[in-house]
């Protein structure tokens, strides 16, 4: 027999693993009998009423297998410290109880005072990203330090990684939504990360210990990046990613949602010009623009240009800078060929402006601006 204080915490925990019973109908459940140990205590008769549930939803309630899993569940998060998060608490992320197929419970692992930030952000792509995206991601989240902005992300490969660690190199809280238990760490590489993001975040699921991260999570977990946030940020992602159906559920939220331009013939920025077209998305080139969507451009001012710049440059570097300007990155042939300098000239001249943190250096001999 579990203490008393344990026993509505079993009962929210026991609501989860019903079987056939999902985010919508358990949360008519709720709104309708107060508490977890309330359902669980209803007559047979009288549950099977409720919309949505019938004769064989009902008796599912009644399965000792429930039970089973529900008690180990509890010893898991007590031995691993792991915040359970109930739909109607204070500490559960608002914007996310405004959705109707929100989940009743929530995992977490991290500083509770993110969970309800007064800007969250979501910011989505592609695993498969670009040095085009990386540095859309990257800047804007620079820009955005002392904008009192969170950061929240799916933990994925790609600019969901970049994300991460992007607010955690400017300062900015960041919260990762996996699509699994808290258990496991799927991609295994950002195991580090997470534990990193706990310090300056944390890391949320809806999923007990020991589910894995199964396709069909994923759309679940976009929902709650989605609905989490106050603006969801497509920084780069094919006409069929991922990141789009979360771009869609915040749309569905009437949230906020933003994308960052492509050339019409990438294929990885085609959903965004894709969102852009069809209106979904407000199109952003940087954190001013996002910040003026959202009304919130008060909190940070427009770095002053830096008009010293071209006086510190020399004649050879200017003509470098003014040709990197004007594209995303240029082969070194191509600055050869524009700056009519010579190879060892132009070899020494990158070379001091890479110095200078001026340019980057790109694989296979490519440039840009840094």
């Amino acid at each position: 027999m579990l203490p008393e204080n344990q026993q509505e915490l079993f009962y929210r925990i026991a609501l989860t693993f019903v079987k056939d019973v999902g985010a919508v109908t358990a949360q008519k459940l709720v709104t309708h009998y107060g508490t977890a140990s309330a359902i669980f205590n209803a007559p047979l008769k009288q549950l099977k009423t409720i919309a949505g549930m019938g004769e064989v939803r009902s008796k599912a309630f009644k399965d000792e297998k429930v039970f089973e899993r529900a008690e180990k569940e509890l010893e898991y998060i007590e031995k691993n410290n792991i915040d359970v998060l109930w739909c109607v608490d204070d500490d559960y992320p608002e914007r996310l109880k405004n959705c109707v197929d929100a989940p009743v419970l929530l995992y977490y692992k991290g500083d509770r005072q993110y969970l309800n930030y007064d800007k969250v952000v979501a910011v989505v792509g592609t695993r498969k990203f670009t040095d085009y995206g990386q540095r859309a991601c990257e800047k804007m989240i620079e820009e955005l330090k002392g904008a009192g902005v969170m950061i929240t992300s799916g933990l994925a490969h790609g600019i969901d990684t970049i994300a991460h660690k992007a607010a955690l190199n400017s300062g900015l809280p960041t919260i990762g939504v996996v699509a699994h238990g808290m258990d496991k760490m799927y991609p295994a590489a950002n195991r580090k990360l997470a534990e990193e993001m706990q310090q300056q975040g944390g890391v949320l699921t809806e999923y007990g210990h020991g589910a894995i991260a199964d396709k069909s999570n994923f759309p679940m977990r976009n929902r709650i990046v989605a609905g989490m946030s106050d603006v969801t940020v497509v920084v780069e992602s094919d006409i069929k990613g991922g990141a789009l159906i979360t771009a869609k559920l915040a749309d569905s939220y009437n949230r906020d949602v933003a994308a960052f331009p492509g050339r019409v013939f990438d294929k990885k920025s085609s959903g965004c010009n894709e969102l852009i077209r069809t209106n979904m998305a407000a199109m952003v080139t940087s954190a001013e623009d996002l910040l003026e969507l959202m009304n919130w451009d008060e909190a940070v001012k427009k770095k002053p240009v830096q008009k010293q710049l071209f006086i510190n440059l020399s004649e050879e570097e200017q003509a470098i800078y003014k040709l990197l300007t004007d594209k995303d990155n240029v082969h070194a042939d191509e600055i050869l060929h524009q700056s009519g300098m010579s190879n060892s000239k132009l070899a020494a001249t990158l070379l001091g402006m890479e110095m200078q943190g001026l340019i980057k250096t790109l694989p296979g001999k490519y440039y840009r601006l840094d």
